[in-house]
């Protein structure tokens, strides 16, 4: 079942009634897990990209959607590699500001839809 978002502050979402203080991947199937950042820093020296590497961990096979919460200053964005590698696998990717991006996610009817959410 899909977790309902209830609420998000700067540095912080609640899922459900746990208020969690780091950015979260949900997956298909409503398993929440903690991003794992190391991967975009490694990278690219920041946790405000989301990395090739970062698309192939969360990317679900038969995935439809990923509803992308950019953080409050909208700075989370992909690179040209993960778009391509979402575009490839005919998985819609939609980037908004975390506020915006839990409505969305709350309305979204689709079950084969992926959220990761960046809180700061």
């Amino acid at each position: 079942m899909k977790p309902i978002i209830s609420g998000t502050g700067f540095g912080s979402i609640t899922v459900g009634e746990k208020m969690l203080d780091y950015d979260v991947v949900i997956h298909m199937n409503g398993h929440i897990e903690k991003r794992k950042e190391p991967m975009a820093m490694t990278t690219h020296g920041a946790s405000d990209v989301l990395s090739l590497d970062e698309a192939k961990r969360i990317y679900e096979k038969g995935a439809e959607h990923l509803i992308v919460g950019t953080g409050m200053r909208s700075m989370l964005h992909l690179s040209n590699e993960a778009k391509a590698f979402f575009d490839k696998n005919h998985c819609r990717v939609d980037l908004w500001s975390t506020p915006h991006a839990i409505e969305e996610w709350n309305h979204e009817e689709g079950k084969k839809t992926i959220g990761l959410f960046h809180v700061v």
